[in-house]
């Protein structure tokens, strides 16, 4: 990457991380546009530490008591007399299917699943879901609500957004949508859901790289991270009052509409579908 797609993919990644449509659709579809190389997903899994990093600083009061919690119920033998601490077990156990995903699909995941062809398609078909679970939740649940089935099924949401084009704000907001939880209840669980996934994921792409990292290379990686983190804050704020008072269907709209385009641009031959 050059200083400026450096730049630009980060800020492409803090300000798609967060909204239910796909950071990894447009990592790959900005680069094929503009006649870039894509990144790869070991490159795009480090930029996503910089999205950590917002989501860390931005509830980093409700992590540091989820932490006190979870601490104070194990050295008193009450693990899950708190709710911050059930909460801390929670986010824990709805990381496990990721994880266990993640390592059995690593291949096909950096390798054929980011063809377009399949982004495009996850985009749509997770639009259409994301659609009927809009229309038929009750939206009453608050995260205080939040029981141990409820962290299994937004977990193993979160493990279908190892599909590109999927996304992971996307597949756990629509669980957490199916489960009755407020538009804000849903992604603040799902942005605190994420923290350990991406956490583990970048910091282990990172050290898979370590050897290819050069001077240059590291330094537009870091230049990337740091701005997915100042973009990535932004757009938690942005999401997180929106979604008191608005419904997604923005976000559904737009997925359809770069799904479409995506295949348009596939079928014109103005983009190649996979890596280059």
């Amino acid at each position: 990457m050059t200083f400026l797609e450096a730049a630009v993919l980060g800020l492409v990644q803090g300000l798609t991380e967060f909204l239910p449509i796909s950071s990894t659709a447009h990592l790959r579809l900005v680069p094929a546009l503009l006649g870039w190389r894509d990144p790869g997903a070991a490159s795009s899994a480090i930029i996503q530490l910089g999205t950590t990093v917002a989501v860390v600083a931005f509830f980093r009061r409700e992590l540091t008591g989820i932490l006190k919690a979870f601490l104070r119920g194990i050295f008193t033998g009450k693990p899950f007399a708190e709710m911050e601490a059930r909460l801390g077990w929670y986010i824990g156990l709805g990381t496990i299917p990721v994880g266990i995903c993640g390592v059995m699909l690593k291949e096909f995941i950096e390798t054929s699943a980011r063809s377009l062809y399949l982004i495009a398609a996850s985009l749509i078909v997770l639009a259409l879901v994301l659609y009927v679970a809009e229309r038929f939740s009750r939206f009453q649940r608050t995260i205080h609500s939040i029981k141990l089935i409820d962290c299994l099924i937004v977990g193993l949401a979160q493990a279908v957004a190892l599909i590109p084009g999927s996304s992971r704000s996307g597949t756990t907001l629509t669980a957490g949508f199916f489960l009755g939880f407020t538009r804000e209840a849903a992604a603040r669980f799902s942005f605190l859901l994420s923290v350990p996934a991406v956490v583990a994921s970048g910091l282990f792409e990172l050290y898979d790289i370590r050897h290819s990292l050069s001077g240059v290379s590291a330094m537009n990686l870091a230049i990337a991270t740091v701005v997915s983190a100042a973009s990535g804050f932004a757009t938690i704020a942005f999401l997180l009052r929106y979604l008191r008072t608005h419904n997604t269907y923005v976000f559904i709209f737009y997925r359809l509409l770069i799904g479409v385009l995506i295949f348009f641009l596939l079928a014109s031959r103005l983009i190649p579908s996979g890596p280059p």
